[in-house]
């Protein structure tokens, strides 16, 4: 029987031309298929000294009272650090703070109530890396956001999302990218060192470095380093 089984015969039907559509699609400003930074040689930068930076709390639960007496004024605590890069043989590291033997942190620290991301976190890195002796202030560029980071109770724990169960995080900790210039000078607080550790040492190393800092090889994946 004519016109059965597959495919069917329609010889008197002539199919239909499908034209693509030529309505162009605005693309999305913030998309970025292949983001590059430039790193620039560890040899490039100068460090000298300055007088001692000490943190606010005496001890870690003191830390958490302040937290709490703030939250109770005004709400949840807004912290920034930046992600420094340097590259020494042809290998990235992260320029990270270094206090004691164990303890390693990021530059920057808490925001003050309404103040501006970026802006604070040039303030910090100001006032933790930047020249005392009058010279000219460095210029910080903040580049993108590789994470954002909660801590969901009073307690050391920090996560890179909001667990479902939390209405009211404690801390928003946002992480940049900072695009160093080609040299610059740092000014280091006399009780801390400033290291340069290795991507592959901060990877999968939360013992070593914290759950933040081990996180970061991954957070950089998407970039594209430039050596100089």
């Amino acid at each position: 029987m004519a016109g059965t089984g597959w495919p069917r015969s329609s010889p008197t039907t002539t199919p239909s031309v499908v034209r693509q559509s030529s309505v162009s699609y605005p693309k999305n400003p913030s998309l970025t298929i292949s983001r590059t930074i430039n790193l620039y040689p560890l040899s490039n930068y100068t460090f000298g000294t300055k007088d001692p930076l000490f943190e606010k709390d005496p001890s870690v639960p003191a830390r958490f009272q302040r937290m709490r007496d703030e939250y109770d004024k005004v709400g949840m605590r807004r912290s920034v650090d930046g992600v420094l890069i340097v590259h020494e043989h042809g290998l990235p590291h992260v320029l990270l703070l270094q206090l004691g033997s164990t303890f390693f942190k990021l530059p920057g620290g808490e925001l003050s109530p309404g103040e501006d991301e970026v802006e604070g976190l040039k303030r910090l890195m100001s006032e933790t890396l930047g020249r005392t002796d009058g010279s000219a202030a460095t210029d910080w560029t903040i580049e993108d956001t590789i994470g954002n980071w909660w801590r969901p109770n009073f307690e050391p724990a920090q996560y890179p999302y909001i667990p479902p169960h939390i209405t009211k995080p404690k801390e928003h900790r946002k992480l940049f990218l900072v695009q160093l210039q080609e040299k610059a000078y740092f000014a280091v607080p006399r009780n801390y060192k400033l290291v340069a550790a290795p991507l592959f040492e901060l990877y999968d190393n939360a013992q070593g470095y914290g759950p933040i800092i081990s996180s970061l090889p991954q957070s950089l994946a998407r970039f594209n380093f430039i050596y100089m």
